[in-house]
């Protein structure tokens, strides 16, 4: 084999330009869910499926393969480097590019298309649908993009369950086999946890939370918050969509959504927090390597874990309100005026079954990730059919959550991610809970002033720290590897079911 070492600046400058091409359909997608008109849906559906075909049969090139193939043994993927001339980091990136390579030349350049147009085409029939709780609306389209899916799982091959090649788009190395016993841990754990509140006579009242709230003042306060956490607003943008998410072209240009509701002040303030941490990653990822997988996020499980942290272990603590609560006040005098920061920190923490999954409580948000793996399991599985869905949702709400929405807007339709074909997604904010909750209680170890630090409003350290041990490395490391070389321990529902037991039991007066 020639030195490998001659091929990483041709394979360097062919990646930069498949990047381009990606982060262009990116930013046609970012302007879809913020600012295209109504009318333009087709034409950009259109836009989107060429560049991604682009992108994809750029990917796929026989110039592609030759360079991998200086150092990349094809039949294990295994790098080649009898001559020691790599470095981790180059390691790395053949390694990762040839994982990319392998999985996007399964796919055939017409079926990229295809696939393409249609999450496009299915993501405005959903926004449409959602608003007038028509699942009929939606059903042809979506029929069309699971469809397309199990064609994808098909190409692509799998091992044990068709799920596990869905799991491993979002969560390399993710099986069912693997999260099936984690989740039924965790769903034990948070199911006792569950009797103990709902047994308890102590609750704290969060009603004043659903008042009237200016929604320009929520999110003027919610540009306050990103901006304290290290959020740079000069590489950054925070605008409204239907349904909160986070795009990045480039760590200087990073954009993130929220929304807000005049009635309920904690969807904005959490929404903000909890796109904050996927903004932070995306800002945080090493420059030098753009356009590789060494500067891309390593898994949607750790993308979440950012989200999840600063959402919940930060932004639902108490030391965080020590210190923003009096801001959040400045700007609602009449409803919070004289509230005090410890009814306001207990209210926030209200456990309590509620049908939409972005707006739940730590101990319940879980159990509706166990309501859409099953039914995405059962779905890949043929257990059941899409017309199913909406009973099936019904029956499974009940099941794991006692409750049972009484429109599809608020239970089957409430996700985006099913019209983007994006099956597989869900497992990994349950997998960002867990690495979170690790993460976390690693941070407060290696910065013993961390909490102290938070209450004065200073949340630098935390970001930095998260930066450095975390989003420098990009895919460098396994999501395995990495929670080890930060924790020394291996993933388990454990720490975070003890972070909720020792905060939930204090503000609801029981122990476990």
């Amino acid at each position: 084999m020639p030195n490998p070492t001659q091929a990483l600046a041709p394979l360097k400058a062919k990646l930069l330009e498949i990047q381009h091409l990606k982060d262009a359909a990116a930013l046609l997608s970012w302007d879809q869910e913020t600012y295209m008109p109504a009318g333009g849906g087709q034409a950009r559906a259109e836009q989107l499926a060429t560049l991604q075909t682009l992108a994809h049969t750029k990917l796929v090139s026989p110039d592609i393969e030759n360079l991998l193939l200086t150092t990349i043994d094809p039949s294990t993927g295994v790098v080649h480097d009898p001559d020691h001339s790599l470095d981790s980091a180059d390691h790395a990136l053949f390694r990762e590019t040839w994982r990319d390579f392998s999985k996007a030349q399964k796919l055939p350049s017409d079926f990229v298309n295809r696939l393409e147009r249609e999450r496009a085409l299915a993501q405005q029939v959903w926004t449409q649908a959602r608003a007038r709780n028509d699942f009929a609306q939606f059903l042809p389209n979506l029929r069309t993009v699971l469809d397309l899916k199990r064609e994808e799982i098909n190409y692509r091959g799998y091992t044990d369950s068709p799920y596990n090649a869905l799991l491993d788009t979002y969560e390399p190395g993710a099986t069912v086999a693997h999260l099936q016993p984690l989740f039924a841990r965790l769903r034990d754990g948070l199911a006792e946890l569950l009797k103990h509140v709902q047994a308890s006579s102590s609750r704290p009242d969060n009603r004043f939370l659903f008042h009237s709230y200016d929604c320009d003042r929520q999110l003027a306060f919610g540009k306050l918050m990103l901006d304290k956490v290290g959020y740079d607003f000069h590489h950054g943008r925070l605008d409204l969509s239907e349904h909160p998410f986070t795009m990045a072209f480039h760590p200087t240009d990073v954009r993130m959504t929220t929304r807000v509701f005049e009635k309920d002040l904690p969807s904005c303030i959490f929404s903000c927090l909890h796109e904050g941490g996927h903004g932070l990653y995306d800002q945080g990822l090493p420059q030098r390597h753009y356009g590789t997988p060494l500067g891309e996020a390593l898994s949607l499980g750790l993308h979440e874990s950012q989200s999840r942290l600063w959402e919940n272990n930060v932004g639902r603590s108490q030391a965080f309100w020590t210190y923003f609560f009096p801001l959040l006040q400045q700007q609602f005098p009449s409803q919070l005026g004289s509230m005090s920061v410890d009814a306001f920190y207990a209210a926030l923490n209200t456990v309590n079954p509620s049908l939409i999954r972005v707006e739940a409580d730590e101990v319940t948000y879980n159990l509706h990730i166990m309501v859409r793996f099953e039914i995405e399991l059962a779905l890949f599985d043929q257990r059941i059919h899409v017309e199913d869905l909406p009973a099936t949702w019904r029956e499974k709400m009940q099941e794991h959550l006692g409750i049972v929405p009484e429109r599809d807007a608020d239970g089957v339709l409430q996700d985006v991610h099913w019209s983007l074909g994006a099956f597989g997604y869900f497992p990994t904010y349950t997998l960002g809970n867990l690495y979170a909750a690790m993460f976390f209680q690693q941070a407060c170890q290696d910065v013993p002033t961390l909490e102290s630090e938070i209450k004065q409003g200073s949340l630098l350290a935390l970001k930095n720290w998260l930066t450095r041990r975390i989003h420098q490395h990009g895919r460098r490391y396994s999501a395995t590897e990495l929670l080890h070389r930060v924790t020394g321990q291996p993933l388990s529902p454990e720490p975070f079911l003890s972070y909720l037991q020792t905060k939930i039991g204090k503000i609801y007066g029981f122990s476990i």
